[in-house]
């Protein structure tokens, strides 16, 4: 295993010999078995341990556990904790993500103020499987198909060479005791449904199936250099400079065969999704001044070009539209939203559930937008047949100013359709003469 471990290192140059190294630390068997390769290996490393307190005892038993390591191997020890589920709240992502941003963004901090030249986590090829598989689910296109990247910016993952089985084996022959997370075996979560309800289906149809993915994950990835090579090339006769402004020529971007694929990769570095862009290019041949809006960048529709430009946040904020067609199954920005279209029949159940709202889809005009609100606004709150300022409404429910600027409104045509995640409006609920249900679930 050490062997294969330096191999590794040295095939995929991760890092040089003495350069000093952050471990990502759980006290999971993988990043057990990274603290004691990289021990065994002679390499300068410190260890991070994130407590999201999650699992009551469980979590703070992991640092003790975690912080007992450092001592083994006489490391530096670094420990944060976290609220998580307040910040998941706050900031209306699961829990996932939560914890995701949060231990990234402290692991930077750690980067930059104590010096280490990398991140390492403890990613292995199962890892990298569930994630190919994940992606496939969520839609993240070729870019997603690679899986795992072993290097990539100031992240490297030193066991993508290693299945789940060989680091448990290994552990077990040197004795080696770590931590066993009592959630792995809950399917509430995204990965764990595909770790332990699909891929041991998957293992009934092929006993090797592992070995078959990887494999066609590499391939994916040679595929995706050369995908990447031709847009590139392509992006670079077509793009222009224009001072501060990209400007894309609208007639040599119609040349373009598949348009919306080389659209999509020309946009999608200024942040802008695939729903968007084809509402783009339903509009190329519309009269000029549109605009269109990521979270980052506004792109406007001139008579020649379409003109992409910083957005100036604090004048503009408030004019972001991001635009939803009828056959999107989910967005991830400015919040994630699934979708799904359901025939209504006597027994369907309307959720109660404030972040599930059920439409009469044949009032509902595509694409919907979903935007800030903005000094005016009104809806039709449910169960009301009169209309309400937004700015009442607020008031009424007692948010505070920070809860009015977090607020998104999914939209169709003008109207507000859903203040999303807390009141739906009236003329656009199921009713006993509803043929077809058009739902939105925003997921936390």
């Amino acid at each position: 295993m050490l062997k294969k471990f330096i191999d590794f290192i040295f095939q995929e140059s991760l890092f040089e010999n003495d350069d000093k190294i952050l471990l990502t630390v759980s006290g999971g068997p993988d990043s057990v078995i990274l603290c004691e390769l990289f021990y065994r290996a002679k390499y300068n490393f410190g260890i991070a341990h994130c407590n999201f307190h999650l699992r009551g005892k469980e979590s703070d038993e992991d640092e003790i556990f975690v912080r007992d390591l450092s001592k083994k191997y006489k490391v530096q020890f670094y420990v944060k904790h976290f609220n998580t589920k307040k910040y998941a709240k706050d900031n209306h992502i699961s829990i996932e993500m939560a914890a995701r941003d949060l231990r990234y963004n402290w692991f930077f901090e750690l980067l930059k103020k104590e010096k280490y030249k990398y991140i390492a986590t403890g990613h292995h090829l199962d890892d990298q499987i569930e994630t190919f598989f994940i992606n496939i689910i969520r839609g993240t296109g070729i870019a997603g198909l690679h899986g795992i990247i072993s290097k990539q910016n100031n992240i490297i993952r030193p066991l993508l060479f290693a299945y789940r089985n060989d680091i448990e084996a290994f552990l077990k022959k040197n004795n080696i005791p770590f931590r066993t997370d009592s959630t792995n075996n809950s399917v509430k979560f995204m990965r764990n449904k595909f770790r332990n309800l699909i891929l041991p289906q998957l293992y009934q149809i092929n006993k090797n199936y592992k070995k078959t993915i990887i494999n066609d994950i590499e391939r994916l990835k040679d595929a995706e250099f050369i995908y990447k090579t031709k847009i590139n090339e392509v992006k670079k006769n077509i793009l222009i400079k224009g001072g501060k402004n990209i400007l894309i020529p609208i007639e040599k971007l119609k040349e373009l065969n598949p348009l919306r694929t080389y659209l999509f990769e020309f946009l999608s570095s200024y942040n802008f999704n695939f729903s968007t862009v084809e509402d783009i290019i339903s509009r190329l041949d519309d009269i000029s001044g549109k605009q269109f809006f990521s979270s980052s960048h506004r792109l406007i529709k001139d008579r020649e070009y379409l003109i992409i430009s910083e957005l100036d946040k604090k004048s503009e904020a408030n004019a972001i539209e991001f635009f939803i067609n009828e056959n999107d199954l989910f967005i991830n920005t400015p919040v994630s939203l699934k979708f799904k279209k359901l025939i209504y029949n006597k027994d369907f159940i309307i959720s109660k559930d404030k972040f599930i709202a059920c439409f009469d889809k044949d009032k509902l005009k595509f694409p919907l937008q979903i935007r800030k609100w903005e000094k005016g606004d009104y809806f039709y709150p449910f169960g009301m047949n009169k209309k309400k300022k937004l700015s009442d409404f607020f008031i009424d429910e007692k948010f505070s100013l920070l809860e009015k600027e977090k607020i998104w409104l999914l939209c169709s045509d003008n109207d507000i359709v859903w203040i999303i995640g807390k009141r739906i409006d009236n003329r656009f609920r199921i009713r006993n003469n509803t043929k077809n249900i058009f739902q939105a679930v925003l997921v936390e």
